[in-house]
């Protein structure tokens, strides 16, 4: 009985945010509930658990709350040299220190406000849809790859090193760093690069996606709370998970995780790590589960939350992502696969 309640969860938690639109607008609250509901199926419930619960999403909270601020201050000045920059510069090395610089600033300053700076220039940059759809793209893979590096980087990262922080790997701030560096830089340099071959040689004067807003006090502290109660929830699926996981997943061999994890183009990566992530895995399964997560994670608008902000706020249509996205991310498996085979 306990596997068919916390498989009816699972179901739940995968499919109700991508079919049912009040799901979707309050997930941290609906992943909350479904997180306790499989805690209090297993037994669960402790002194120990609730405290994780409650002091783990502390420091990805604080760093979105204190860059949330910083963005704040430097909205404007990137409001106004945006184009500046791109025409002295030229648009295919602007969309290259975009891309990479973003990707490898989301670890530091997180995914959610890499990707709210991108919203910024693009919403100022003036060229035409077509490109800048695919600068979008493009630097949301980057994103959301580089994020991964830290546990303040992404809820991902956040929960990935939560459920590794005891016996038998201990992980601490660098561990994702430790193990995965090798594959995350080359591939946010990679995602750069494809972006100075895309990008047209010269700025079009023509209006493309618009969408930036100026942040006020409300905007910073409201999305810091919905990481908090986000990153919460992630945790006690996590626990909740633990039997499922331990009977299926661990078994799976790090190939067969790796190309599982597709499904993250249609749904969070981060609460697929909740539900797969354990201490139990080898570091080469955990490797390729993280790995396959993010970057089918960049296919689709679902997948990760800086293509959710960032299409939701530019206007993005899902057909337009999927055509560019897709294609892109099919390819980027398909090279990291065999990165994975030659360098676990």
């Amino acid at each position: 009985m306990i596997f068919i309640g916390l498989f009816i969860i699972l179901a739940l938690v995968l499919v109700a945010p991508f079919s049912v639109k009040r799901v979707e607008e309050e997930l941290e609250i609906f992943l909350f509930v479904m997180g306790c509901l499989s805690v209090t199926i297993t037994s669960g419930w402790g002194m120990g658990l609730i405290e994780e619960a409650l002091i783990e999403p502390v420091k990805i909270t604080l760093a979105v709350f204190i860059a949330g601020f910083l963005f704040r201050a430097l909205q404007k000045p990137i409001a106004h040299n945006v184009n500046r920059i791109a025409d002295l510069i030229g648009v295919k090395l602007f969309a290259f220190l975009v891309i990479s610089g973003l990707g490898f600033l989301a670890s530091i300053i997180t995914a959610i406000i890499a990707a709210l700076v991108l919203i910024e220039i693009i919403s100022h940059l003036t060229l035409d849809r077509k490109h800048e759809v695919s600068l979008v793209i493009l630097a949301c893979f980057a994103i959301g790859l580089g994020a991964v590096l830290t546990p303040i980087g992404e809820p991902l990262s956040a929960i990935a090193t939560a459920k590794l922080s005891g016996e038998p790997y201990q992980a601490g701030f660098l561990f994702l760093f430790k193990h995965l560096w090798r594959f995350v830089i080359p591939g946010v340099l990679l995602f750069g690069l494809l972006g100075l071959v895309v990008m047209p040689k010269e700025r079009r004067k023509s209006r493309g996606l618009t969408g930036g807003k100026e942040e006020n006090l409300k905007d910073v502290s409201l999305r810091a709370v919905k990481v908090y109660f986000f990153v919460m929830a992630l945790v006690l699926l996590g626990r909740g998970f633990k039997p499922i996981v331990d009977a299926y997943i661990l078994s799976i061999p790090y190939q067969g995780l790796y190309w599982l994890n597709m499904i993250s183009a249609v749904l969070d990566n981060a609460t697929l790590a909740a539900a797969e992530i354990s201490p139990g895995m080898g570091i080469l399964q955990i490797k390729s589960t993280l790995l396959g997560l993010l970057l089918a994670g960049g296919m689709l608008i679902p997948g990760n939350i800086p293509n959710i902000i960032a299409a939701g706020k530019l206007k993005i249509r899902s057909s337009e992502w999927a055509r560019f996205g897709i294609p892109l991310g099919l390819s980027a498996m398909a090279v990291y696969f065999l990165f994975l085979l030659l360098l676990r």
